[in-house]
């Protein structure tokens, strides 16, 4: 058995090829996982079918145990909440993820060529994605992540130049209805994120398609707080963003301006609330509201703001001596 170091702790079952490395079985101790690039300087590939699923499976194949920070906790997929794959992943296997059932977030490079069957089964936490670009080249990565989860999915997307982008999917429901006169099923599609998942073109994401669903969205039913997510990641993370949309998140944010400011006093987004006073400008009243939470949670840095937007709208009043 080989023993290494790494970022994290892992008891690997590996298979070596012309390709590079497939990881047959990995299994961590770790709540926030990174999985290795590189294995007997050969390049980490594949994950094989199975590899990452929670439970006691096990596979045939050389034996590699990684050891990052010391951890208590035991050997089970099952308990693994953030997991990033290595940069040099090409293909995933089928039911790779099968039963991760606490996974949440997963930071992916976009250039998985292969993707099995049934990948995510199972994992109905997982709705957060870091989605990580290199050399202006799009992949289809968040294409698949949009067809086979029709959950809320929560994506920022880093682009090799440095910007980023932060997109909101909404969730959708298929459901099938028997039509018994007819001799068939009926599919019904319950939701409005179902145009969100499928603003593609030839797998290719397109962001001025996605931001003309805005007005869409909104005329369909949903939560506000899925809107108000939507605009302000769009705002604060504008890459792509035209003048036109950018008007109408703006002005949804400022027709939910006492929303959005507590929604950041309770994420502590100092630098945020910063952003929502200079482009709202919230009433003195909703500004003394803002502030007696802000007090309420101790948070000073958001107090300071407030107190100086609070100042400059008061009207001065001028002293005379006689």
């Amino acid at each position: 058995m080989e023993t290494v170091s790494g970022a994290s702790n892992w008891r690997l079952t590996v298979r070596r090829s012309a390709e590079g490395i497939e990881l047959l079985r990995a299994v961590t101790c770790d709540e926030e996982a990174v999985l290795p690039e590189e294995l007997f300087g050969l390049p980490v590939t594949a994950l094989g079918g199975h590899a990452l699923a929670a439970g006691g499976r096990e596979a045939d194949g050389e034996q590699v145990t990684v050891i990052g920070a010391p951890s208590a906790r035991d050997w089970d997929n099952c308990g693994l909440r953030a997991l990033s794959l290595p940069r040099t992943l090409l293909r995933i296997g089928n039911y790779a993820f099968l039963n991760c059932g606490q996974l949440k977030k997963l930071t992916l490079f976009d250039h998985i060529r292969t993707w099995g069957g049934s990948v995510f089964m199972n994992c109905r936490a997982l709705d957060s994605f870091q989605l990580v670009r290199e050399q202006g080249l799009q992949g289809e990565t968040l294409a698949y992540l949009c067809d086979v989860l029709t959950c809320e999915l929560d994506v920022c997307i880093a682009e090799p130049d440095g910007q980023s982008a932060r997109l909101l999917f909404p969730e959708y429901f298929e459901s099938y209805e028997e039509n018994c006169p007819a001799h068939h099923f009926d599919l019904r599609i319950l939701g409005a994120g179902y145009p969100y998942h499928h603003c593609f073109e030839r797998k290719q994401f397109d962001i001025q398609r996605y931001d003309r669903l805005w007005e869409g969205f909104l005329r369909a039913e949903h939560e506000e707080g899925t809107a108000l997510r939507i605009a302000w990641y769009r705002l604060r993370d504008p890459f792509g963003l035209g003048e036109e949309a950018r008007g109408q998140y703006l002005a949804y944010l400022r027709g939910h301006v006492r929303q959005a400011l507590h929604w950041r006093l309770a994420e502590r987004d100092a630098e945020g609330i910063g952003f929502l006073l200079r482009e709202t400008e919230p009433s003195p009243e909703l500004l003394a509201e803002a502030c007696a939470a802000a007090r309420e949670r101790g948070d000073t840095g958001a107090l300071a703001l407030l107190l100086e937007e609070k100042r400059r709208g008061s009207p001065q009043v001028k002293q005379f001596d006689l």
